[in-house]
């Protein structure tokens, strides 16, 4: 998963590879707990979408918490219609690393999965997490809702409070709108379960989110 020498920049959509019709084969199921990783999910519960990093580690994180019904990694944020583990790697595609997370909101709160997010990566680093480089590594929440929307963003500028006490920079973390979530490769769903001594780097900056994230739909 290491990134030396890989673009630091998103291509231009004209200049962006290709792609296919077809989405590459990959799991139907979660390694861990044997529940559909693709929709329909079960009634109630609802989708989330990280990127912070190596998505390797970052859905073990997820998929341990109570209440989340299942994880997957793919691609998102991108250009390249069912692109390829190889193709992302070349930053010619867009996409970056990205974790799904279905959860239950009765047993965990959206507000928790985002604390979560802040405090399991460095959001200051733009293209990058240490030593993985490149656009495929950036740090992104892809909203699903307004409420969503609201929430990442009260608890951005909640934790850059936090980040600026502790000495780091700004937050380079995007905010977007979920667009296509592409599933990656079989061997990367559920990685650290598969090969628990697996690359698994910690770029956790130690700060904590303090406090409840409110926004202003719940004032």
């Amino acid at each position: 998963m290491f990134g030396f020498g890989r673009p630091s920049t998103l291509p231009d959509p004209a200049d962006a590879l290709p792609g296919r019709d077809q989405a590459i084969p990959t799991s139907t199921t979660h390694a861990v707990n044997g529940a559909p990783i693709k929709p329909p999910y079960p009634e109630g519960s609802e989708v989330a979408e990280f990127a912070l990093g190596c998505f390797w580690g970052e859905e073990k994180l997820y998929w341990e918490q109570p209440g989340v019904v299942v994880t997957a990694v793919g691609y998102e944020g991108g250009f390249t219609p069912n692109p390829t583990y190889e193709e992302v790697c070349t930053g010619k595609t867009g996409h970056t690393e990205t974790v799904r997370v279905v959860f239950d909101p009765s047993r965990i709160s959206y507000e928790t999965l985002l604390k979560l997010f802040w405090e399991a990566h460095d959001p200051t680093q733009g293209m990058r997490q240490g030593n993985d480089r490149g656009t495929q590594y950036r740090s992104v929440i892809f909203t699903k809702s307004d409420a969503q929307a609201a929430a990442a963003r009260a608890s951005r500028d909640m934790y850059q409070a936090e980040l600026t006490k502790a000495g780091y920079g700004a937050i380079t973390t995007e905010i977007v709108p979920a667009g296509e979530f592409y599933f990656a490769e079989d061997y990367h769903q559920q990685y650290l379960d598969k090969v628990p001594n697996g690359y698994c780097p910690n770029h956790s900056t130690g700060v904590t989110l303090q406090g409840p994230i409110v926004h202003m739909e719940q004032v």
